[in-house]
């Protein structure tokens, strides 16, 4: 079996020399490196994931003027590189969807904030546009007889909208006068922005 294959090569250093070169030359072993690489680029900052690309493409090159072996030639070994690379390729799967959920998030965050930071008279011409959403949405909701299975939900968003827009109008005035005033200086928008650009590279605890 596979572990009993490993469990004997692992007695003395050289026979763990003669494990690593057997991995080494199999022909599946570019595709592992490949996986192991992908698995490590997730969430790395640009400048890790250009040297894991130049590290991987140099073994990958060793690889191809080295000799290989052909599948077949050992069960045991053709089996444990099928199941590690498979193994690697759902890790990567896993931690990708996180990744992406996290960096979407982090990009709404910067969508809301800098909405928040924007010019009165943008924000003036932005709500000048939803309304004009707003009253197309109304005309195809008339023009449409049909029943929409999403209506009653659409109905309760509408009415906690009518009910606290006029509150977050205000809060959205009050910081409006705020910034005005000063209260909310350049610098302390400046260290804000420089926490995002910092952070939405590696969301996960170092």
């Amino acid at each position: 079996s596979t572990g009993y294959y490993f469990m004997e090569s692992n007695n003395n250093d050289a026979g763990n020399c003669a494990v690593k070169a057997k991995i080494m030359a199999h022909p599946h072993y570019p595709r592992l490196l490949a996986a192991y690489v992908n698995c490590q680029k997730i969430g790395a900052p640009p400048e890790v994931v250009v040297r894991l690309e130049e590290a991987y493409a140099a073994a990958a090159g060793m690889c191809r003027s080295g000799g290989n072996t052909c599948v077949g030639e050992d069960p045991a070994l053709d089996q444990f590189m099928e199941a590690y690379c498979e193994m690697l390729t759902k890790y990567e799967q896993e931690l990708s969807k996180p990744f992406k959920e996290a960096m979407l998030f982090l990009s709404r965050i910067e969508c809301q904030f800098q909405a928040l930071t924007i010019d009165p008279s943008d924000s003036a011409c932005g709500g000048e546009a939803l309304d004009r959403m707003g009253s197309s949405e109304e005309d195809v909701d008339i023009n449409n007889s049909f029943i929409d299975p999403q209506a009653e939900d659409r109905e309760l968003k509408g009415q906690l909208l009518k009910k606290y827009s006029g509150y977050l109008g205000s809060l959205k005035q009050e910081f409006m006068k705020k910034r005005k005033k000063g209260k909310l200086p350049k610098e302390a928008r400046q260290q804000l922005l420089e926490w995002w650009s910092r952070h939405y590279k590696w969301p996960y605890p170092s």
